[in-house]
């Protein structure tokens, strides 16, 4: 997904605010690579000894997320995921058992939210043209949009696991599998496991702006992450927030977007009308333990909009904070359980 959690932001600000009014820490070296995965980039800190050889550190990172792109790219045709959309019958296809996991939280999340969330909406992507279609030069019919919805639905989806072995199926042949609305954050929370797998407990991994924190900065502060405002621009800061040990995702649909026969028309589908969202609702972050699953549920709040969102979230004690766009500005509001992570001012 889009996101437009800064962090580089984040910590020449966390910096000066964690250093206003307390008590000098003895401060730790930390280790920060960085490289590009996904069609992104990624940034790791870590200010622990557990880690101390930063360009073996980088190449087992490569190589551990080279395997996810192998495993989840739409993007590679020989991935595991492009093997499984360009099978065109019922027949189970083996898969990894990351691949599995994945699709497996994916269709949950959709299932939880009745369906606004659906890894299988890529044909009404790119109806939209939102995908590598290029953008329509009408807007699409109600036939058309029904047409297309027939080659979606997770409902057409099945994971199937055993002890000897994972496998997908579908059941309509067109059916075709897009999981960045998720692989992103699994992707920081396997670096997360892996950094932990060698002893380390102060980390923040970041992938394209979905994170994964634990532990401490160098300066045996909590980490900070800003929380971009939806403008135009970059570089101004809605909020801070301390996110604890945990992954942070945040969607946004202000800078993806065009404008046809005089409607504006954002690149979120809501999978259950088939159309782009008409709501004001423009950024959402969540906080979870899981940064996969925190990246899966922010595009199910970008599809729900606001006062659905922070119902949802409230019922379930789930961590949200979301931006809305009124006539007077921009409108902060959070879920209860976003609160405790909320810098005070």
């Amino acid at each position: 997904m889009h996101s437009v959690v800064k962090t580089w932001l984040a910590f020449g600000l966390a910096f000066f605010l964690t250093g206003c009014g307390q008590e000098t820490v003895q401060s730790k070296p930390e280790i920060h690579i960085t490289g590009s995965t996904m069609g992104t980039y990624y940034s790791i800190k870590v200010a622990d000894s557990a880690i101390s050889d930063p360009a073996k550190l980088q190449a087992e990172v490569d190589v551990l997320l080279e395997r996810v792109n192998d495993q989840m790219s739409t993007y590679r045709p020989d991935s595991e995921l492009s093997r499984f959309n360009q099978h065109r019958s019922a027949t189970p296809i083996v898969v990894s058992r990351d691949t599995a996991r994945v699709v497996t939280e994916a269709i949950h999340i959709g299932r939880e939210s009745q369906g606004a969330l659906d890894v299988t909406v890529g044909p009404l992507v790119n109806l939209w043209g939102f995908g590598p279609d290029k953008k329509p030069t009408k807007i699409p019919s109600d036939e058309l949009i029904t047409q297309t919805r027939q080659k979606t639905g997770l409902g057409n989806l099945h994971v199937i696991t055993s002890v000897d072995a994972d496998t997908l199926q579908k059941d309509i042949p067109d059916l075709y599998v897009d999981l960045s609305a998720i692989a992103k954050g699994f992707g920081v929370d396997k670096v997360a496991e892996y950094l932990e797998s060698l002893g380390a407990r102060n980390y923040l991994v970041e992938i394209g702006g979905e994170l994964r924190i634990n532990g401490v900065n160098g300066k045996g502060h909590p980490w900070r992450v800003a929380i971009e405002k939806p403008t135009a621009g970059t570089g101004t800061v809605q909020e801070v927030i301390v996110p604890g040990d945990n992954g942070v995702a945040t969607s946004g649909d202000y800078r993806n977007y065009y404008e046809l026969d005089g409607q504006r028309f954002s690149h979120t589908i809501d999978p259950r009308s088939g159309k782009p969202i008409q709501h004001r609702l423009v950024s959402v972050t969540v906080i979870h333990p899981s940064c996969m699953t925190a990246d899966g549920l922010a595009t199910v709040f970008m599809v729900m909009g606001t006062e659905k969102s922070l119902a949802y979230a409230n019922e379930r004690g789930l961590a949200i904070f979301v931006i809305t766009k009124t006539d007077n500005g921009f409108e902060e509001a959070y879920s209860d359980a976003f609160k405790p992570y909320l810098v005070k001012k």
